[in-house]
């Protein structure tokens, strides 16, 4: 029987300022052509089916698996039939993964139902992961201890440098980078848009877009398919 991954977008596509958002195209469509041979895969959202994309995604990445991503078929009714995050069981998966868009940082982040779900990942020893700013997603998660998942661990996402390149700072309710070192995390980055995954036990996390296909490839071998 093959693996069961659970991927969590964002439900969210406007900013704190009013520009839009959403998940980040090559973010869920490169890590879903690697897994999808070797993985059942679900998606799911706050509010379910037809999570927003973000649009300047969809303009700006235009390599073959992101363009095929959105004429999938079977991505098409994934999408249609994404799962509310609010009914869905870690015990039913083997890893879940965050794609990013700045909508994890506003909704994700804090959502009760997110937070309860990523430490049952977290604290079953399964696969926890995300890319860019899914890590957002992560910040309220906690180990056995009560502890934040991120302490003592080393991890990457979204730089601070990288936000201030694109201005989009004051768009979201805190910074990726300055939020997981406060919570007791090693965050180590590459320059602005280079690939950079770090694997600390069984937390997986990249730090943009040029990391997405690399964190695929991660949890496929953590996976040990």
């Amino acid at each position: 029987m093959s693996p069961s991954v659970l991927f969590v977008l964002t439900s969210v596509d406007t900013t704190l300022t009013g520009g839009n958002t959403g998940w980040y195209l090559p973010e869920a469509a490169h890590p879903y052509y690697i897994l999808a041979p070797h993985a059942s895969i679900d998606f799911a959202a706050p509010k379910g089916p037809n999570p927003p994309v973000d649009q300047y995604s969809v303009e700006n990445y235009k390599d073959d698996e992101s363009v095929k991503f959105l004429q999938d078929p079977i991505v098409k009714d994934k999408l249609a039939n994404a799962k509310v995050l609010s009914e869905v069981k870690a015990s039913d998966y083997d890893a879940i993964f965050y794609a990013g868009g700045h909508g994890p940082v506003i909704d994700l982040a804090s959502l009760p139902e997110n937070i309860k779900l990523v430490s049952e990942f977290f604290q079953s020893g399964k696969i926890t992961s995300a890319v860019c700013h899914g890590p957002a997603a992560l910040v309220g998660a906690t180990d056995s201890s009560g502890a934040s998942i991120f302490k003592g661990k080393t991890f990457t996402g979204f730089s601070n440098e990288e936000e201030e390149l694109f201005q989009k700072a004051k768009e979201i309710p805190f910074l990726l980078e300055d939020k997981i070192t406060e919570l007791g995390g090693s965050f180590v980055k590459a320059p602005p848009g280079q690939a950079k995954v770090v694997v600390d036990g069984n937390l997986i996390t990249g730090q943009n877009p040029a990391s997405a296909s690399g964190v695929g490839e991660a949890i496929l071998k953590a996976l040990k398919v």
